[in-house]
């Protein structure tokens, strides 16, 4: 894979570029191969070592693997670290992956609204695997819903809040739990927890740290993929995936027309003000 032309076209994507539309428009129709993987969860959680392990066992398969890591940006400077290649050192020399790190954007629910153009894109270039990482750091982070066919939601114990986070929205849109950092005493009391909430058959225990420990974890992402698959979950997600991009592109263009009329005093001449620029740019 030509990894320096996919770094370049994402780039063109996340600048809006005109070259990017052209290429995506030259994608509409193709069909959609890869398995994308949503992983979430709070800072400290183990998320980057876990992606790590995966890809390894995904590697020893021969199948290739892209990884989006969306992290959080300060409200303050808008600015992010971006630093999940540092953490995942050990893909740094393997051709059959790829690492890009991405902003989150506020109001786009813990994801980036460029998000979805960057998953299609990294799917026509041949990945078998793309692996989505998100920080759920808030109660309504929940856009990799939108985003991946399969979500893990990953816990630890002595991270903050366990009882607070029970009560998040975030908690409603795992597929799979896990509870990772086995080895801590505490892990039994999350445990309990998170089985008065979810059904114990979406809820694994792991140690990222142990190869047979995320074995367990793929096993159960298999397992789940196709009874998705079975039930026709996995195309109602990629169509719903559809309407929340529309959602987002709305959205998004709403929000840069309000900056271009806040000079005006009344939300009502702000509302007409921008729908006469949206009906003047698509009618």
């Amino acid at each position: 894979m030509d990894f320096k032309k996919l770094a370049k076209v994402i780039t063109m994507i996340e600048n809006e570029d005109e070259r990017a539309e052209k290429i995506l428009k030259n994608l509409k129709g193709k069909d959609e191969n890869a398995w994308v993987i949503g992983i979430t969860g709070p800072p400290g959680s183990g998320k980057s070592t876990l992606i790590e392990k995966l890809t390894i066992l995904f590697r020893r398969e021969g199948k290739t693997v892209g990884i989006i890591a969306i992290d959080p940006v300060s409200p303050i400077t808008k600015g992010a670290f971006l630093g999940d290649r540092i953490r995942m050192k050990k893909l740094f020399l393997d051709d059959g992956v790829f690492i890009r790190s991405i902003g989150s954007v506020d109001g786009f629910e813990g994801i980036n609204p460029f998000i979805f153009d960057i998953i299609k894109v990294m799917d026509s270039f041949g990945f078998d695997v793309i692996i989505v990482e998100t920080t759920g750091v808030g109660q309504s982070e929940v856009g990799v819903s939108y985003v991946a066919d399969i979500v893990v939601l990953v816990l630890a114990p002595n991270i903050g809040d366990e009882i607070q986070f029970m009560k998040a929205g975030i908690m409603e849109i795992g597929d799979i739990y896990v509870v990772n950092k086995m080895d801590l005493p505490e892990t039994k009391y999350l445990m309990d927890m998170l089985k008065r909430n979810v059904d114990s058959e979406r809820i694994i225990s792991t140690c990222a740290l142990r190869e047979d420990s995320v074995r367990v974890l793929k096993r159960k992402l298999e397992e789940v993929r196709e009874y998705l698959k079975g039930m026709g979950e996995i195309e109602r997600r990629k169509k719903r995936r559809i309407l929340k991009q529309a959602e987002y592109i709305l959205r998004d263009i709403i929000r840069r027309e309000i900056e271009n009329v806040k000079h005006l005093d009344d939300p009502r001449m702000i509302l007409m003000s921008v729908l006469k620029r949206l009906c003047d740019k698509f009618l």
